[in-house]
């Protein structure tokens, strides 16, 4: 399964890189409005400048929604760098959209996505990625973790190429849950991953160690 850190902040996606398991990213217009970013040409320098430090693929969202709106957004967001990725709503017109990008050689990443029919529809349209929103679902009393295995299931029988990217992760549980699940990919915050480094048994297990190291060289 792929990692990517769901993220705008360049600080934080240098430290997933610097771990060595960083494969991707996904931002949106939130996350760079966390960061400060505001203004079309201040957004499309920070994409650039993403790219630069990620060699794997970097989903850049579009905000029209409309069909030559998504079109227009996301052949100039495709222009940045060869890995961007664009992120497109799982909406009628998002789903043209999709298919004229897959005809041009665009790929996309299918977002707010809630329901195996949509999946359906994303994988037919021939998107790249598909993001069903886990911790959202779960938010409304559905299982989120049962809405990856039944999209992984019908795409494992319909032999779909789409990859299944599971998003809105909250926490280190998610995302073995997710990898268990059959995501393809995993998208989260750096505190998700990191959180995954812990365990009381292996701090209690390395001071042991060192305790022991220190009496050997007392």
């Amino acid at each position: 399964m792929k990692f990517f850190i769901d993220t705008a902040s360049l600080t934080q996606i240098q430290e997933a890189k610097d771990l060595g398991i960083l494969d991707g990213v996904t931002t949106n217009p939130s996350l760079m409005a966390k960061e400060g970013i505001s203004g079309d040409s201040n957004i499309l320098n920070h994409y650039r400048l993403i790219c630069d430090i990620v060699d794997g693929d970097v989903s850049a969202e579009v905000i029209a929604t409309d069909f030559e709106g998504m079109v227009e957004e996301g052949r100039r967001l495709a222009g940045l760098a060869p890995n961007i990725v664009v992120k497109v709503p799982m909406i009628k017109e998002g789903i043209k959209a999709i298919s004229y990008f897959t005809e041009h050689g665009i790929r996309t990443n299918c977002t707010l996505v809630f329901s195996a029919a949509q999946a359906i529809l994303a994988a037919k349209a021939g998107a790249t990625y598909l993001s069903p929103f886990v911790g959202r679902v779960d938010d409304i009393n559905w299982d989120g973790m049962g809405l990856i295995r039944e999209i992984a299931e019908i795409y494992a029988i319909q032999g779909y190429d789409t990859e299944i990217l599971a998003a809105s992760i909250r926490n280190s549980r998610h995302i073995v849950e997710a990898a268990k699940a059959g995501a393809d990919v995993v998208t989260c915050p750096l505190s998700a991953i990191y959180g995954m480094l812990s365990h009381p048994l292996t701090d209690l297990g390395l001071e042991k160690f060192l305790a022991d190291h220190r009496k050997a060289n007392a």
